[in-house]
Order: C-alpha cells, then structure tokens, then sequence
C-alpha cells in the first residue's frame, strides 16, 4: 500500500473536469492497492452515461496470465450496462507509480489500444508522448493502419 508520499500528476492543459476527475479516481485507487510487481496500474474511464469504471492491473506469476487496468475497466463497465446495450467510452486516464514515488500518466499497452479501439475508436485516451508530454489522443490514432471491424 502507498501512503500520501506519492505525488500525484497535476491536471495537464486540455484535460476536461471530467478527464481531471478520471485522473484523481485512478491516483486515489493505485494509492489504495498499490503492491509492487502485483498491482502496479489502475485506469479510470467514463462511459457515455457519465458513470466512471475502475480497474487494476493484475499481475499473474505465468507472466501471459497477467490482466491490464484498462481490460479490467473495460469489463465492469460492460457488465454494468443493461442487456442489448453496447459498450462505449469517452475517456480513459491510466496511471502507474514511477520509482521516484510520483504518479504519472501511461499508454495503454498494444493490446489495450486495440480493445479500446474496438469498442470505441473514438476515445480520448490520456498518455504521457516519448518526449514526457501528456496528451488525449484518439483510441484508433494509438493503432495507425489498423483493420476497422463493426462490433
């Protein structure tokens, strides 16, 4: 468990109050359950109903057994939606801890952008550029000449 030493990722310019809210869900969660080689990631989304999903990294000890924040979140929010309803989001804000104690935004994996993607090609998804920049940028721009298929 991580104590309030942690800094967290102040607000970055373009973020919506909404996405600033998806950020602090996701630094207050990883400060929650954070243990190391374990739990390392937690994402914060907003689904068009305006009802934010959590998930958290699960790390498995057969290293392909491990689960992604962002897939962790993206099933609750799809079990949460009625029957017959498709799943879609609006934002997604990943977080992890850096070694020098301080929080920072992160991209989702390869195989996290394609399921975001799938479900919604439209998503603004936070991620922190090669350059240390944090910005939003389009779930189907993180997969450039991907296949598009209806779901």
């Amino acid at each position: 468990m991580i104590t309030e030493d942690v800094a967290p990722v102040p607000a970055p310019a373009g973020m919506t109050p909404g996405e600033v809210e998806l950020l602090d869900v996701a630094q207050r969660l990883l400060s929650k359950v954070w243990v190391a080689g374990r739990h390392e990631v937690a994402t914060a989304l907003r689904t068009p109903d305006g009802i934010i999903h959590t998930g958290v990294h699960l790390e498995g000890s057969c290293r392909r057994s491990s689960i992604c924040a962002e897939g962790v979140a993206l099933g609750a929010a799809r079990a949460a939606l009625p029957a017959g309803t498709p799943l879609g989001v609006d934002s997604v804000v990943s977080v992890q801890i850096k070694p020098a104690g301080r929080f920072r935004v992160i991209a989702p994996c390869g195989v996290c952008r394609e399921l975001i993607s799938d479900y919604s090609p439209q998503a603004r998804v936070w991620i922190t550029t090669v350059d240390g920049a944090v910005t939003a940028m389009e779930a189907i721009d993180l997969l450039p000449e991907k296949t598009r298929r209806v779901w």
